[in-house]
C-alpha cells in the first residue's frame, strides 16, 4: 500500500512540475516592441544592427531573437525594405521637381511663336516663363 502511495505522488509531482508551455518563454513584450520601433524608424536597418543597438543599450537578446520577432511581423530583410520605388521617390520630391519645355505655336494673325514653359508636378501646374518670335542662344 505504501508503494502505490509513493507511485501515486511520484506521478502527482511530475505532472504539476511540467512546464505548461513546452519551449523557451517569449520575449518579454516592451523588448519586442522597442525592436519594431527600431526597424521603422531606421528602414536601413537589418536585424544584425537591432541587435548591436539593444546591446549598446544594455539589453541582452540574441540576434536570432531579434529577427525572429522582424520574421513574425511580416518585416522584410533590410536591402528589401530601404529600396524605394520610383513613384514613391517622385512623390516625396513633387515639390521640388520641375519640367521645362520649349513649344511652337502660331497665333491668329498667323505669326510663328516659341514658348518655353514649366509644370510643377506638385500643383501640375503650368507656367509660362516667356514667348518670342525670333528664339537665339539666350
Amino acid at each position: 500500500m505504501l508503494r502505490w502511495h509513493r507511485d501515486l505522488l511520484r506521478r502527482h509531482h511530475a505532472q504539476q512540475s511540467r512546464p505548461k508551455r513546452p519551449g523557451r518563454p517569449r520575449t518579454v513584450r516592451s523588448i519586442r516592441l522597442l525592436v519594431l520601433r527600431l526597424v521603422d524608424e531606421n528602414p536601413g536597418w537589418g536585424y544584425r544592427r537591432v541587435h548591436g543597438e539593444l546591446a549598446a543599450l544594455g539589453l541582452k537578446v540574441a540576434a536570432s531573437t531579434v529577427w525572429n520577432i522582424l520574421h513574425e511581423h511580416g518585416i522584410d530583410p533590410a536591402p528589401d525594405r530601404d529600396r524605394t520605388t520610383r513613384t514613391a521617390f517622385l512623390r516625396s520630391q513633387a515639390q521640388a521637381i520641375v519640367a521645362i519645355d520649349f513649344f511652337e505655336t502660331r497665333t491668329l494673325t498667323g505669326a510663328r511663336l516659341t514658348v518655353l514653359t514649366a509644370i510643377e508636378h506638385a500643383t501640375r501646374r503650368i507656367r509660362i516663363l516667356g514667348t518670342t518670335a525670333h528664339p537665339t542662344a539666350q
